[in-house]
């Protein structure tokens, strides 16, 4: 068996679902979701197959950034439990196979964080120094802002130091100074006592603000890298199998840099450029620009991963298309503007940008799981929710769990008000999405995915091989190829309305007669190396080689 098999590597076949306790279940009855809410509901996660939980932030907060806002590191937001409620939750997730991590948040601090409060009262605070200052505001103060629209300019004036302080995000959002020593070691005091409460790691935010674009690294003398290379030496003595999951939002071509040249720094990173090419894939209906991605992919150091995501927590970002391009996925995705942010991004969730076509929401699931990576989920993906166009920007897709079709969706007793944010209404809300409904109907999205779910985790392929791109004689078809410890898997997925002719040529595989179907009763032969089989509109499967002496697929 490959050493690559160990437990330490268990991102590699993970199944990773992204969730917020303030949107998830409120328990206490207070409109808030809570974690003994989220405890209460860790047998649906492990009924459904999740392996990890990536928790959004936790910690104290005055939430005016859905809590990426932190007043401190050290505490969880009294409004979701206390330590000992979270210590709880993570035993318990444990104990069902799930592991947990949690966002790290430091590059910035929310302006009530008693650091910043002390630093920006005088010049002569031990804590001036952990924040970005300049006598000036520079001439380019309104470049790179990660808000366009909202914020106007990453330097605010403060009239008690007489100095301009860095905010890359929101202005109530000062940046922390990496390139001070005190804020490195601090950073390592607040990832070793989460860790020590049993956290399995950490899904760093914004890493490239972290490393390369802040003022605070130029002239410093420090090189940021080697101060991540010994975060992520320090978590591996505390727990080796802790991992870094980085949102790493760059070309493919400068993803490198942030696995470390031995794989010594981040061991995920989510694959931004690989979601966006997937989208304009989606909507063309031609398989050609995902390939052209995810062939562009740099190599993988030793024991690293790429972890693949249709929607996530933040806007759908399409920054890294060409302009014409980004027009051509709004107008097919989100043609009104009140759908769109930030001038690069859709504020939609999946089933509401395919307009509820079900066979093209299966097939978009079943080509991210069958992405050689580690899939992450969005809770609420798996039953299909839609968004709330009337809640302001990224948090119209952070609305609350539709649990029920009972009033407030089953999030919180119906004499209370959800107050994380409203609760959708129409062909997408409770009434006709909700978790109690599709559990008893087998033909569910959510029972549909549970069984996806289960024959992924049983194809190890996608998480541990060698793969590639291959020619399936359609432009339309994505063709996967994925090679592991003597077995060889084929992933084929039509992404458009019509019918598609693949012919694959296997012909490496002499010994082969016939590839057997991962997800269907259907084997098909191969005739002379050569794999010929028709796809429906949206239509896709899953094949492994069938090869002399090896054991049939339950």
């Amino acid at each position: 068996m490959s050493v690559e098999r160990t437990s330490d590597l268990w991102w590699k076949n993970g199944i990773v679902y992204c969730l917020d306790v303030e949107t998830f279940l409120d328990w206490d009855g207070d409109g808030i979701g809570d974690l003994r809410g989220l405890t209460e509901r860790l047998d649906y996660l492990q009924g459904m197959g999740v392996t990890c939980i990536w928790l959004m932030p936790f910690y104290a907060s005055p939430d005016r950034d859905d809590g990426y806002d932190i007043t401190d590191y050290y505490a969880v937001d009294e409004r979701l439990g206390d330590s000992g409620e979270l210590v709880e939750m993570i035993r318990t997730a444990k104990d069902r196979g799930i592991r947990v991590i949690a966002d790290l948040v430091v590059n910035h601090t929310s302006e009530e964080h008693p650091w910043f409060r002390s630093a920006r009262e005088s010049r002569e605070s031990p804590y001036h120094d952990w924040y970005v200052w300049a006598d000036e505001r520079p001439e380019d103060h309104a470049e790179g802002l990660v808000f366009p629209g909202e914020v106007e300019s990453a330097w605010t004036y403060v009239p008690e130091v007489d100095r301009w302080y860095h905010h890359r995000f929101y202005e109530h959002q000062p940046d922390l100074n990496l390139a001070n020593d005190d804020v490195r070691r601090e950073i390592g005091k607040i990832v070793g006592y989460w860790l020590s409460l049993g956290l399995d790691g950490f899904r760093v935010d914004a890493v490239p603000f972290l490393l390369e674009h802040g003022p605070e690294w130029k002239d410093s003398g420090h090189d940021p890298h080697e101060w991540m290379k010994e975060l992520r030496s320090y978590i591996s003595r505390r727990n080796g199998e802790a991992v870094l999951l980085g949102e790493v939002n760059v070309p493919p071509k400068d993803m490198s840099t942030y696995f470390g040249r031995d794989g010594d720094e981040l061991q995920v990173q989510l694959a931004f450029a690989v979601n966006q090419a997937m989208w304009l894939s989606i909507v063309r209906g031609d398989a050609r620009p995902l390939a052209k991605a995810l062939a562009a992919l740099p190599p993988l150091p030793r024991g690293c991963q790429y972890a693949h995501f249709l929607r996530n927590h933040d806007e759908l970002s399409l920054d890294q298309l060409t302009a014409r391009e980004r027009n051509e996925v709004f107008e097919a995705l989100a043609p009104e503007e009140s759908m769109r942010v930030y001038d690069r991004g859709i504020r939609r969730r999946l089933p509401t940008m395919l307009e509820g076509d079900t066979e093209r929401i299966r097939m978009a699931y079943a080509l991210l799981l069958s992405l050689p990576g580690t899939p992450v989920l969005f809770y609420g993906e798996e039953i299909g929710m839609g968004e709330n166009l009337a809640v302001p920007k990224r948090s119209a897709v952070r609305t609350p769990m539709q649990w029920s079709d009972e009033p407030n969706a089953g999030f919180c007793p119906d004499d209370v008000s959800p107050r994380p944010a409203p609760i959708p209404e129409g062909g997408f809300g409770p009434k006709h999405v909700n978790v109690a409904a599709q559990r008893r109907d087998q033909d569910s999205l959510l029972n549909w995915l549970e069984r996806l779910i289960r024959r992924r985790k049983e194809t190890p392929e996608l998480g541990f091989g060698t793969w590639q791109v291959v020619d399936a004689g359609a432009s339309s078809v994505l063709a996967l190829r994925t090679d592991w410890e003597g077995r060889t898997a084929v992933f084929l997925h039509n992404l458009a309305g019509r019918k598609a002719r693949v012919r694959l040529e296997l012909d490496d595989l002499p010994d082969c007669q016939e590839l057997t179907d991962l997800l269907e009763s259907d084997d098909v032969p191969l005739r002379d190396g050569v794999l010929s089989v028709e796809l429906p509109a949206y239509g896709w499967r899953w094949y492994r080689a069938r090869l002399p002496g090896q054991r049939a697929v339950p």
